[in-house]
């Protein structure tokens, strides 16, 4: 069931994302494409529930990144720079699914 999901990711990243500087707690930093948003957002979670989001988001697919972490920074193109405060899977069973991330400035 997950293949006709398959790919849904990376194509909704390359039309709506742009790359941002991925800085692990560990680990090489690296430019990723994916998807932020300031505004609050809904997403189903893994259990299939609405999980409203009010902080900034970071939508980042899970083959890009796989396994973000509270402390993780991303650096934005315009030089801001936020933190990974809570991380949720989404319900998607596909392989290239994404994490959505809660982010807090600075």
């Amino acid at each position: 069931m997950s293949g006709i999901f398959d790919g849904l990711a990376g194509l909704l990243t390359d039309v709506l994302g742009s790359p941002v500087t991925y800085q692990p707690r560990a680990g090489a930093t690296r430019d990723v494409a994916s998807i932020f948003r300031e505004r609050p957002i809904e997403v189903e979670g893994a259990d299939g529930q609405i999980v409203r989001i009010d902080a900034p988001s970071w939508r980042v697919c899970r083959t890009l990144v796989e396994d973000p972490g509270r402390g993780d920074q991303i650096l934005l193109p315009d030089g801001r720079i936020f933190t990974v405060q809570a991380v949720h899977r989404t319900g998607s069973p596909a392989a290239d699914g994404f994490w959505i991330c809660e982010m807090q400035d600075g």
